[in-house]
């Protein structure tokens, strides 16, 4: 018989942002307001170009996704950053399609 080492915990409420791909927040840049979700490792699956330092986020990076928060904003307006250049974002000049 298998033994049970850890405690269940089936009065935990179930966290849908979390199960929904990560928890979504909303961050001013520029005079826009967008939503940022942080994306692990492993759910990185293929080569991003972050706008921030046009160079490459690699699959299993950990990294941010950006989209804008008003408006119609698709798939086609995200934009993956490497997470040090979003937080640095105010900062620096960037050359890609985001602003």
């Amino acid at each position: 018989m298998p033994r049970a080492n850890r405690r269940r915990r089936d009065d935990a409420p179930l966290n849908l942002d979390r199960t929904a791909g990560g928890l979504v927040t909303r961050q001013r840049y520029g005079a826009e307001e967008w939503f940022v979700r942080r994306v692990t490792g492993a759910g990185a699956g293929r080569d991003y170009l972050c706008p921030g330092c046009q160079q490459s986020i690699p699959p299993g990076m950990p990294h941010v996704v950006v989209w804008p928060a008003e408006g119609i904003g698709g798939i086609d307006d995200r934009r993956h950053w490497h997470t040090p250049c979003w937080d640095a974002r105010e900062r620096r000049h960037t050359t890609g399609a985001i602003r």
